[in-house]
């Protein structure tokens, strides 16, 4: 079978398409034909060597996937040999089969195509993972949310909205606010013309944000946190910036607030219980239509290397994704 696979670690451009041997599924694992594999920022980060785990060179990037079961191995019982499913892997999905843990392996349900379900788990799961356990995001309070036109961001916009809060959408563009004002966005600030503290204020009437999603890291997150509400809490989500922030804990003393860290994969394989309790809520509400993910673009397979140097020069909104 044919796989984009990272030899050495390095830009998209390092990438390269070859054939590899065929996958055989262990017990508790699926091998699917992958249809679609949707890009997500730490796909970047992660053949640089930059992300939170490193695995073993050679390997395959990719994480969110959608496809048919070609096998199942033994102990899967929820699944069977040409059902369309969609799910999540460490990495390894942008290939034309991979092996996905069965318990990170669902149903897909028929409304969804193979593009959307492959825009869905990771965005959908980390935000609401985010918003719902982490950060207890309630009804009426105000949501904040940095790089809110991304594909983590939107969902947590969407999210936002459908939970009750008021949300604030933060991003680097005009064009990037409008279109999270469309996913549901009650205010917005552009980072890159107003200042971020003072406006979070402003338009929180001096209160602040009672919850701060932050995807993005670097020099927003520091003013962002000086913007929070007593009692607030700020979710740290990921470092598209690059730079890992450093915050003054007297800022979190002085407001009583919360630094929540946020890492849905590791929910994910630490909780499938709590994991699916999620993802079932999530594919009620796009069946009922309140959920829907924006997909930038989709490549081709062999034009993987593209589409993560456009998500790595920031220039997607929403989601990106690889057809097989």
């Amino acid at each position: 079978m044919r796989a984009i696979r990272c030899k050495a670690y390095g830009p998209p451009s390092s990438l390269v398409l070859e054939e590899v041997e065929n996958l055989k599924p262990k017990a508790k694992e699926v091998l699917v034909t992958v249809k679609a594999c949707g890009l997500n920022f730490p796909d970047t980060l992660i053949i640089q060597g930059l992300y939170q785990f490193k695995p073993e060179l050679p390997f395959t990037p990719g994480s969110d996937v959608a496809g048919v079961v070609k096998e199942v191995g033994e102990g899967v019982s929820h699944l069977k040999v040409g059902q369309e499913v969609f799910g999540f892997v460490p990495y390894g999905a942008l290939a034309e089969e991979v092996l996905v843990p069965s318990n990170a392996c669902f149903p897909k349900p028929p409304q969804m195509d193979f593009p959307t379900a492959a825009s869905f788990l990771m965005a959908y799961g980390t935000s609401y993972h985010a918003l719902k356990n982490r950060g207890r995001l309630m009804e009426g309070e105000t949501l904040l949310v940095l790089g809110a036109s991304g594909g983590v961001g939107l969902a947590a916009v969407e999210l936002g909205k459908l939970m009750g809060a008021k949300v604030i959408a933060a991003a680097s563009t005009d064009e990037k606010l409008e279109l999270c004002k469309k996913y549901g966005a009650d205010e917005t600030i552009n980072y890159t013309t107003q200042d971020l503290k003072a406006t979070i204020k402003e338009l929180t009437e001096g209160k602040g944000a009672d919850v701060i999603y932050d995807p993005v890291g670097g020099a927003y997150s520091e003013a962002a946190f000086r913007g929070i509400a007593r009692n607030g809490r700020f979710l740290v989500v990921g470092f598209a910036a690059g730079d890992i922030p450093k915050i003054p804990l007297n800022l979190p003393l002085l407001k009583e607030a919360s630094i929540v860290g946020v890492f849905w994969g590791a929910f994910a394989m630490k909780d499938p219980k709590g994991n699916m309790q999620n993802s079932m809520q999530l594919m009620q509400w796009h069946a009922e239509g309140k959920l829907k993910p924006h997909i930038h673009a989709v490549y081709d397979l062999v034009d993987t290397s593209k589409a993560l140097e456009e998500m790595t020069n920031r220039k997607v909104k929403g989601k990106l994704i690889v057809k097989v």
